[in-house]
């Protein structure tokens, strides 16, 4: 029951936000997940022996969000504070990955709402498209890999999914695009619906097996127990962390080759 519950509480949530929320809202909500999904990949660096990033990770998130357009000037700023506050560290061995692993941890957790933030600022459709393309391929993956899934698409990170159930996604999240954005934004090329279906799905998958691979390698089943039920929230939203992004870049291609 609590994992319907909480389900259902992410659906009115997403729903509000993506539709209704003032894009002043949108940005703040935006900024809130990505430092819930800084906190809990954080979390699993501590589990590879790395110590915890700390706020300078989270503040480099921040400007992505807020400050996209001096990100570069603004991050190496903080890399540069960083690497002096990582020096007093009594193994000199560990400056690389700790800094490496606040870096990995920002951009990762962050980098994905700024497009969203971008993508909702073009079309809600669009926005919406990109986050259900990997729920709907996720649907679809599952009864047909449950139902012809013989072959192991990655046994080692994630021995449930099979190559069928991953072949089967690309194809839902494919006919979704071309009902759904076919109706919604018919100036967007048939082709590049297809492209950003796609290259959307396929990312998404990635962005899950990354996820999968860092908690397999943590020793972790869920990432965090935020949400009752489903565990935490990279959990929920590792696909659409690399979907999200794609589809931005490639919506962006397909409307420049247009002019």
């Amino acid at each position: 029951m609590k994992r319907v519950l909480t389900a259902l509480a992410l659906i009115a949530g997403a729903v509000y936000l993506i539709w209704f929320a003032s894009p002043s809202v949108f940005i703040g909500a935006a900024a809130a997940v990505g430092a819930l999904c800084y906190w809990e990949f954080s979390g699993l660096v501590t589990r590879l022996g790395i110590r915890r990033p700390g706020i300078a990770g989270a503040l480099i998130g921040a400007a992505i969000i807020f400050f996209s357009d001096k990100i570069i000037s603004i991050s190496y700023l903080f890399l540069v504070v960083t690497m002096i506050w990582l020096l007093r560290s009594e193994s000199l061995r560990t400056i690389v990955p700790e800094a490496g692993a606040m870096f990995l941890a920002a951009f990762y957790s962050f980098s994905p709402w700024h497009f969203a933030v971008e993508l909702r600022h073009i079309s809600v459709h669009l926005l919406f498209f990109a986050l259900a393309l990997n729920w709907v391929g996720d649907s679809a993956a599952y009864y047909v890999g449950r139902q012809f899934g013989k072959h192991k698409l990655a046994p080692t990170i994630s021995p449930g999914k099979s190559r069928e159930g991953a072949a089967a996604s690309v194809v839902g999240s494919v006919c979704f695009g071309l009902m759904y954005l076919g109706n919604t934004m018919p100036t967007i090329p048939l082709w590049a619906i297809v492209g950003m279906a796609a290259l959307g799905n396929v990312s998404g998958q990635f962005g899950d097996l990354f996820e999968s691979a860092v908690k397999r390698g943590a020793g972790l089943k869920d990432s965090g127990n935020l949400l009752p039920g489903h565990g935490g929230v990279l959990d929920r939203l590792d696909s659409s962390m690399f979907a999200v992004p794609v589809v931005y870049a490639l919506y962006v291609v397909g409307t420049s080759a247009r002019v």
